[in-house]
């Protein structure tokens, strides 16, 4: 049997590839709304983050988010970002 292709994504903080499931997306929306997408299909530019606190907390500090996606993000996706990675 042919064994599936795993999709592989870039976490914007650690630039290292992974597999999909190892991530989470934050999207942009044309509205400039940014939310979470758990199921990678919501439409919008997204950039990837691996579900590490560490990456997480760098992220913050950083402000890399707010430079790939181009907008300010509100504390409350940070807090929903930090809840998905602590289960």
């Amino acid at each position: 049997m042919k064994q599936r292709k795993i999709p592989m994504r870039s976490c914007v903080v650690t630039k290292d590839k992974y597999p999909k499931q190892e991530l989470v997306r934050v999207v942009r929306d044309n509205q400039g709304l940014v939310s979470v997408d758990l199921t990678g299909k919501l439409n919008g530019h997204g950039a990837y983050l691996k579900k590490d606190l560490e990456v997480l907390n760098i992220a913050k500090k950083t402000n890399i988010l707010e430079r790939y996606l181009e907008t300010e993000i509100p504390e409350s996706v940070y807090k929903e970002l930090e809840e998905i990675i602590s289960k």
